[in-house]
């Protein structure tokens, strides 16, 4: 096992790969509005480019700081392991929530940059309507159910292939495309580009991750119960096990 890294270092990694994760979304919709006219192409390429670059991610910066990328990854984290310590702490929650969501806004503002786009315009891509919250609830539920049940069974080290896989599904089976992401949802607000959101949008998505969040926690205690002594956590912001996110 790894050391724990200073907390420094654990808000830098997920500073870095939630911005990392954001150019990846946001880059490859402006690539794909760039070549094709196709809607359907443009969302292909899209989910198929966030697959690669999220499973890369979770792979490369998991053993340092859990590799969240994702508030409501960290407040599942946090919350989960309240009570025995396992897990991070409130410092640890407030020091990564921040750090995604600048790194989320970083992210979008490096895409726009690498495709001479304006570095940052508000999006005109309004999302509102509740089937796309609905959409919200249930991508975001099946994320924490994911990541969580992966670690009540012991099998935390298929994370990177297992989330990248269902945020890759959820893209097409989730009528919102799987946003699932309070800080990168935030960060898509400044990009007026093939995956932006209006930023008056953006309050309801959040709040729907939310929900997500609290259902996706109940079916884990449902199905999963408590998780056994033995057992491998998905979410450790020491560098001793992989974790995951979402985009």
């Amino acid at each position: 096992m790894t050391a724990t890294a200073p907390l420094g270092r654990r808000a830098a990694v997920e500073f870095v790969g939630t911005g990392a994760l954001v150019a990846v979304v946001v880059g490859s919709g402006i690539q794909a509005a760039k070549l094709t006219s196709d809607v359907g192409v443009q969302l292909l390429a899209d989910s198929l480019a966030t697959v690669f670059g999220l499973g890369v991610l979770i792979l490369l910066l998991g053993p340092v700081s859990g590799a969240h990328f994702n508030p409501v990854v960290t407040l599942a984290a946090w919350w989960s392991g309240r009570r025995d310590g396992d897990g991070p702490g409130l410092r640890e929650a407030a020091a990564y929530v921040p750090a995604q969501i600048a790194g989320a806004i970083g992210g979008a503002v490096l895409a726009d940059a690498m495709f001479a786009e304006p570095l940052v315009r508000w999006s005109t891509h309004d999302r509102w309507a509740p089937h796309l919250w609905l959409g919200e609830v249930v991508a975001t539920a099946g994320l924490i159910l994911l990541i969580f049940g992966l670690a009540r069974t012991g099998r935390a080290h298929f994370a990177p292939v297992a989330v990248a896989s269902y945020i890759g599904a959820a893209y097409w089976f989730t009528s919102s495309t799987s946003f699932a992401n309070p800080a990168v949802t935030i960060g898509r607000a400044f990009t007026d580009t093939f995956a932006g959101i209006a930023p008056s949008s953006v309050l309801p998505f959040i709040a729907a991750q939310l929900v997500g969040l609290v259902v996706g926690a109940a079916l884990v205690a449902v199905l999963f119960g408590r998780p056994a002594p033995a057992a491998e956590d998905v979410v450790v912001p020491h560098g001793d096990h992989l974790a995951a996110t979402s985009r």
